[in-house]
């Protein structure tokens, strides 16, 4: 058994966080400490009851290095300095709270998107060098079996092939979404950042960089573009909005519809999603997780993204588009 890592978390009551939580506890691993101004986080009773939890972050960042301090002390010595931080808040707050992290001699593990914009990560990458710490990402896609495969698949394949296909990610929000921070762009940076950017982190990953980023329709609840990489030309298409997804799938119950499409592969990657955070976890403390310099392609693409004209309706646009507009 080796001695358990000491973690903190920023961001308890969110969505992601039970993921992270169970990640620590499955790497046999403790969390120490918590942060949530929500103070509704009964959930870390069912990984570890005994962290301390904070409401402010003053105190959280008070505490973290009290810890910190302690490992050193003979009068009062603590062994639970807190070795890596979990970031599980909202968006525009991920750039904060890696400092926060890095300040206390700790590495970040921050959920996707790691930062809004791009300058942020070449001023993230200057902290990292000034304190020896890292800070890492959560990249689980590219963890997942058949994007694996995929990816062989390609770079196996001819090194001249343009591959064509079609990415549909639509998953339904009710009218909460838009009262909340994901609603508000300049907190989440908008639809395709906020549910899109691992997918465009994975296609980058698996068919090269970015060669041309065009924007047909750009809305609230949805948007839809061409993105042109080294290896591949994809439609794409992200929506929140319930009346998008296929009637013959409505019909099902269901309130999320996910396609990669690869000329006529469908590849199919809607299961295995539930322990890859684990997977990234144990990456991440083996010191093979992904950093800052893994996370600009796709920071880089949602950016624009959100800055673009949309230009409607022209070139090669993905087909439900003609269908919904």
């Amino acid at each position: 058994m080796h001695k358990p890592i000491h973690f903190g978390l920023i961001g308890a009551a969110g969505y992601i966080a039970p993921r992270h939580m169970k990640a620590i506890k499955d790497t046999g691993n403790q969390l120490v400490c918590a942060l949530d101004p929500y103070d509704g986080v009964g959930i870390i009773d069912s990984y570890f009851p005994q962290a301390d939890f904070f409401i402010e972050p003053e105190r959280f960042d008070r505490h973290l290095d009290k810890l910190r301090r302690m490992a050193f002390s003979k009068e009062h010595p603590d062994d639970r300095k807190v070795e890596y931080v979990s970031i599980c808040s909202p968006n525009y707050m991920h750039d904060s709270h890696i400092r926060l992290a890095l300040r206390n001699d700790a590495h970040a593990i921050c959920e996707k998107p790691i930062v809004l914009n791009p300058w942020n990560l070449e001023a993230l990458e200057i902290i990292e060098k000034e304190t020896g710490k890292k800070v890492y990402t959560i990249l689980q896609l590219r963890l997942h079996p058949s994007i694996m495969a995929l990816r062989e698949q390609v770079q196996n394949g001819p090194k001249d092939k343009i591959h064509d296909l079609d990415l549909t990610y639509i998953t339904s929000r009710g009218n909460w979404y838009a009262r909340s921070w994901k609603g508000d762009v300049s907190k989440s940076g908008g639809i395709a950042t906020n549910i899109g950017v691992h997918f465009f982190d994975m296609l980058t990953w698996v068919f090269g960089k970015m060669k041309e980023n065009k924007v047909h329709v750009l809305e609230e609840k949805k948007a839809g573009g061409l993105l042109k990489l080294e290896h591949a030309n994809i439609r794409w298409f992200l929506s929140i909005d319930y009346n998008d997804i296929p009637a013959e799938v409505r019909k099902t119950g269901k309130r999320t519809y996910r396609s990669l499409l690869m000329g006529d592969q469908e590849i199919e990657f809607s299961d295995g999603f539930t322990d890859l955070h684990t997977e990234m976890y144990r990456e991440i403390i083996a010191g093979r997780g992904y950093g800052i310099s893994d996370s600009k392609q796709s920071i880089s693409i949602v950016y624009q993204i959100r800055n673009s004209v949309p230009i409607g309706l022209k070139g090669d646009y993905h087909p439900i588009l003609s269908a919904i507009l």
